[in-house]
């Protein structure tokens, strides 16, 4: 068994751990590592009678849930490729991802199973339910036969048991194709980012450096996509990689549903994108901070520190009381919201990545994390500022390093427009970098607006500064007809608590902006705004798909 291969890394975890509880779905079964084992072995037998060759693509698509991660760890093991697909993509989205990515083998929920339209994947032979791995679908009659007969050759199998000798995985190579991960950009069509073993195994190795408080048998709840990069690699495979318990929540991860997972579970790492940290400063602290002897105490200076040390013990008992760190990903965190947690000595701390890293690019541990930043390089990555002076003028990020992807799978013209011609990656984010190599990001290259009179304006700058007020649940600045437009989503949770009526919300958004633009310089000043009915369509990591709302 290598360390030095991610396959390596797995199989010595589920070795150590064979008698503890790998996973578990929420409301549902519990797997341990052993089981987890035997059921891959299944899965080998299945993937031979099939056919299935070294490097043949197999689809996932399905809710979070321990066979989905169970069919992943399988897929790889076997030496296939897995395709991993949101579960929340529309159906011809998944249909194209599917058969542009060649897979012979579909492993998915059913609910999603009984939208496609068959006729549109032709080269898939196989289909497996993640609701049960039931057979849904063969052309093989071998393999009919095979599921059929599977009760009494599995009873005979593993008659005498399933032992810790019986689990050999095969080695990987650094530059072999593990993972095809198809991104749905926010400016188009999705891109299949091929990830290597080396991508795999460079994160989960700094994870499992980094994160030195986690041991074997902690409890980590899995709410983030695991198809997309960064729930997989920080909630799956580090946590498997660790000879942790995984808690599947399966559904939305409203606020109530995960104070009751949190409650149980008691996770000492959270990961979390900004939104559902966002939710809860300006839903449940700030509202309590600004009446009562609260809002009187805030203003004393020795007193102001025992109402913030008694907000963030309420808020680490809302995580469920263990907690040592959040690490925010996906996007930037508000920075009225930053600034409060900073000020209470809350553990949280913001990582950059992108899923062509797989995703990690920069993290810091809370303590050491500098404000406003995104953490610092990674081992294994390098990055640089393409701009005459990094530390003051912006300019994209690009990155190089084990983390990086092969490329865009059957897309040699986005790969070739992706990297410079000494292979860098281009991130489209721009920034700077201070002489610790802590990043701060500034926008993205796409986004951003050239003022009236040449000045580069950041929308995401504007969009910041709307997002602080409890009255807006999203935003996005545009410019249109030179002149900047706020597209607001209403919060209407908060509208109704403070009892503003329909006929009211022009007046209430007019001093929201009026506000914002007191925060603006004049070349960046909103112009007008529109409401939205509904919330902005997202990509897989929750960010806006803006190019969907240019003018």
């Amino acid at each position: 068994m290598n360390q030095n291969t991610f396959l390596g890394l797995i199989e010595q975890s589920i070795r150590i751990h064979w008698e503890m509880p790998a996973m578990t779905d929420f409301q549902g079964k519990t797997f341990y590592y052993k089981d987890f084992a035997r059921e891959i072995d299944r899965l080998h037998d299945y993937f031979k009678t099939a056919g299935i060759q070294r490097g043949d693509k197999i689809s996932v698509c399905g809710k979070n849930s321990a066979r989905w991660a169970i069919s992943f760890f399988g897929i790889l093991s076997y030496g296939a490729v897995a395709v991993s697909i949101l579960h929340e993509f529309d159906k011809t989205s998944v249909q194209f991802i599917v058969d542009h990515s060649d897979s012979k083998m579909f492993f998915v929920d059913e609910n999603i199973w009984d939208e496609i339209e068959e006729k549109s994947i032709p080269k898939v032979e196989t289909v497996f339910s993640l609701d049960n791995f039931s057979l849904l679908k063969s052309v093989s009659d071998g393999l009919k036969q095979f599921d059929a007969d599977a009760p009494a050759y599995f009873g005979k199998k593993y008659g005498k048991g399933f032992f810790v000798n019986d689990i050999v995985f095969r080695t990987d190579k650094p530059e072999e194709l593990a993972v095809i991960n198809y991104t749905s950009g926010t400016t188009s069509s999705p891109k299949g980012v091929m990830l290597p073993y080396r991508s795999l195994w460079s994160n989960t190795k700094f994870a499992n450096d980094n994160l030195w408080f986690i041991q074997p048998g902690d409890n980590i709840v899995c709410m983030l996509p695991m198809a997309h990069a960064y729930g997989l690699a920080f909630e799956v495979l580090n946590s498997i990689s660790m000879g942790c318990h995984i808690h599947f929540l399966g559904k939305t991860p409203s606020p109530k549903v995960l104070l009751e997972m949190f409650v149980k579970v008691k996770p000492k790492l959270v990961l979390a994108v900004p939104l559902i940290v966002e939710k809860i400063v300006n839903r449940s602290v700030f509202p309590k901070l600004k009446q009562g002897a609260a809002k009187a105490l805030i203003t004393i200076p020795l007193l102001n520190r025992i109402v913030y040390n008694k907000v963030r013990r309420s808020m680490i008992e809302f995580f469920g009381g263990e907690l040592v760190e959040v690490v925010i990903g996906g996007a930037a965190l508000n920075p009225d919201v930053e600034k409060f947690l900073r000020k209470i000595r809350f553990p949280y701390t913001v990582g950059y990545g992108m899923t062509e890293c797989g995703p990690l690019i920069s993290y810091a541990y809370w303590t050491k994390y500098k404000e406003r930043s995104c953490g610092k390089v990674v081992d294994r990555m390098e990055v640089k500022i393409d701009s005459e002076d990094p530390e003051t003028t912006v300019g994209e990020i690009l990155t190089r390093g084990s983390n990086m992807m092969l490329g865009y799978y059957k897309n040699e013209e986005a790969t070739n427009q992706t990297f410079t011609e000494d292979g860098w990656l281009k991130t489209g984010d721009l920034g700077t970098m201070d002489s610790d190599n802590f990043i701060f990001i500034r926008g993205r290259n796409k986004n951003m607006i050239l003022g009236s009179s040449g000045q580069n304006i950041y929308p995401e700058e504007i969009e910041e500064k709307i997002n602080s007020s409890p009255f807006v649940s999203e935003s996005l600045a545009i410019g249109e007809n030179e002149k900047i437009v706020a597209l607001i989503v209403p919060d209407k949770e908060a509208l109704q608590e403070e009892g503003l009526a329909d006929q009211e919300l022009n007046t209430t958004f007019q001093q929201v902006i009026a506000e914002v633009n007191a925060q603006l310089p004049s070349y960046s000043k909103i112009g007008s705004f529109r409401l939205q009915e509904e919330e902005f369509e997202k990509t897989p990591k929750r960010s806006i798909r803006r190019f969907k709302y240019q003018p």
